[in-house]
């Protein structure tokens, strides 16, 4: 079974708030692969739970450890990162914010 992880910050100004964690829920959804998400402090969460998701209470500038594992771990990797990367499409986020990944 394949897994991959990232470190992702959350670039939105209002952070990983309800509308933002249901866009993530639902993009973590597509994927058969299990999906789990966790910052400094908190226990890992399953990514396709809107309550697990809520309850990470990441902030705009927090860094998510995105774990996926499944033989659509690295696709579903990249769909997440690119949803992190568009400031969870937030209308509020004109363009793309660079430099996402906590690894930069």
């Amino acid at each position: 079974m394949k897994v991959q992880e990232a470190y992702l910050e959350v670039v939105n100004d209002l952070g990983l708030h309800a509308r933002a964690a249901v866009k993530l829920v639902v993009e973590a959804n597509k994927f058969d692969s299990y999906v789990m998400l966790s910052r400094e402090g908190t226990p890992e969460v399953n990514a396709k739970s809107i309550m697990g998701v809520l309850t990470l209470a990441a902030g705009k500038g927090s860094v998510v450890k995105v774990r996926c594992e499944g033989d659509d771990a690295e696709e579903a990797l990249e769909a997440l990162r690119g949803l992190f990367r568009s400031g969870f499409e937030d209308e509020s986020q004109a363009k793309e914010k660079p430099g996402t990944e906590a690894n930069d």
